[in-house]
This record gives structure tokens, C-alpha cells and sequence, in this order.
């Protein structure tokens, strides 16, 4: 679709500069692929620190989707980092790196009529206006749910270890500790620790629609 190809075109020139790749088009556009699958694609960026409830929540969402008839899918960052992202560490700029990877894939999986669930702590504040700036060239919705639940309470669930490791002194870099978190300002959803699942999951369908 040219408003992709052109918002997917202006990114790959500030990345990887060539005057021989060419944005191919598809003999369908958009609007055409998401009427024959009888649904809109969306991403739905979930931002927060470890062990705040991202995967969980997201998977939760993944699930209620596709037990309605819809196509969802999630792009889990720690999943994502045993391939795509694979070659990344967790400097700034492998962060940042990290990010504008996921932004680009899920824009992809939206554009096809998929309602992607991105869920990666995206510890910088510039680094999600970039995926959402990108989405909104391309006339795709996006949609920041920021899981706000205290630095104190991941630590006391600690569900990966991270925060025992990072007190031992064996992580020297994990977000929240050593790096910061740049929580959203203004996300078109929150979610408190208070909230169970279902009520989470409920907040985020309530705004996707």
C-alpha cells in the first residue's frame, strides 16, 4: 500500500541507506486484505518494567481475541530476542535497537489485518513515540497500555529472578535498578497492580474495540 511502502520507505533511509531497494506493492491493498479477513490490524504496545504484567496481560488479551474469531498475535520481547533480536544486548543503543526491530514487525503483522501485542519493557520514552510516530505515518492504529505497577512490587514478584540477580550484583543494567524507565505520559491505557487479569484484560479490549 503506498501509505505504507512511504512510511516504511522513510524509516529504512534513516537506517540503511540505498538507492537499490524498492518498496514493492502488492496487488491488494489494505483495505482490501482486512475486508477479506472480515478484521482491522492494530498494534497494542505494552510498556512497563519486569515482572509489571506485559507478557501475562498480553497473552490473556491474545487468547480473548482469538477465541471471539480474531487474529492476534503476540511478539514477546524476551521471546524475540532468542531470534530476531537475538544479536542485541542491552546497551542504549541495543535498546533502542531492540524497539525500532519490534515497532517495524509489528507495524508489518497490523498492516496484514493482525492485531499485534507487542509487550517489551521499551524503557525510553523517545524509542515508543518512534513505533507510534511510524504506525501513525501509515494510517495504523497504536495503542500504548503502560502496566504501572511500582519498581517495588516487580521486585517483591520477581517471577524471572532479575531483581535478586541485579541486588547480587550478577546484572548490572536491568531497567528500573541500574538503567531508567521513562513511564508514558499519556497512555490510551494504564493498568495499576491492583487490577487482576481479566480486569486488565477488559481495559485493553474496551479501547481496541
Amino acid at each position: 500500500m503506498a501509505v505504507l511502502g512511504s512510511a516504511m520507505r522513510g524509516r529504512a533511509a534513516a537506517h540503511r541507506a540505498s538507492a537499490d531497494v524498492v518498496w514493492h506493492e502488492g496487488e491488494l491493498d489494505r483495505r482490501q486484505r482486512w475486508d477479506c479477513i472480515g478484521q482491522h490490524g492494530a498494534t497494542v504496545w505494552f510498556t512497563g518494567l519486569s515482572g509489571s504484567g506485559k507478557s501475562t496481560t498480553a497473552s490473556a488479551v491474545e487468547a480473548r481475541l482469538l477465541a471471539a474469531g480474531r487474529i492476534a498475535y503476540r511478539l514477546d520481547g524476551d521471546n524475540l530476542r532468542h531470534g530476531l533480536c537475538s544479536d542485541l544486548g542491552f546497551s542504549p543503543e541495543d535498546r533502542s535497537e531492540n524497539v525500532r526491530r519490534v515497532g517495524e514487525l509489528a507495524l508489518l503483522f497490523a498492516d496484514a489485518g493482525v492485531v499485534a501485542l507487542a509487550c517489551l519493557i521499551s524503557p525510553y520514552a523517545a524509542d515508543r513515540a518512534a513505533a507510534r510516530e511510524l504506525h501513525e505515518r501509515a494510517g495504523v492504529r497504536f495503542i500504548e497500555v503502560y502496566m504501572s505497577t511500582s519498581l517495588e512490587e516487580c521486585a517483591r514478584r520477581d517471577v524471572k529472578g532479575l531483581y535478586a540477580r541485579a541486588q547480587s550484583g550478577e546484572i548490572d543494567n536491568l531497567t528500573g535498578v541500574a538503567d531508567p524507565y521513562e513511564p508514558p505520559t499519556s497512555p490510551e491505557v494504564e493498568i495499576p497492580a491492583t487490577f487482576d487479569v481479566d480486569a486488565a484484560v477488559e481495559a485493553v479490549l474496551a479501547v481496541l474495540g
